[in-house]
């Protein structure tokens, strides 16, 4: 996919993103098709270390009382 040429100064970027906001700009197709390819880039790269991560750092006490209110929450639903 080809990138999206953005304005590079600040003020002008800025200016074109409120301008793509309100509507006074139209995205075309093939640019929503690059920001949402590089939003699900972002998201899936922050998604696979996230539960790991969080579980190098929690004890395995931590861990156990985590998976038995999770269990609780998941057996005793009224």
């Amino acid at each position: 996919m080809a990138k999206i040429k953005r304005p590079t100064d600040i003020n002008q970027r800025a200016k074109s993103i409120v301008d793509i906001a309100t509507g006074e700009v139209s995205v075309t197709k093939e640019e929503k098709d690059v920001i949402k390819a590089a939003a699900a880039a972002l998201g899936r790269k922050g998604g696979l270390k996230g539960g790991h991560a969080r579980a190098k750092v929690l004890s395995a006490k931590r861990r156990s009382e985590i998976a038995k209110k999770a269990a609780k929450a998941r057996w005793y639903k009224k």
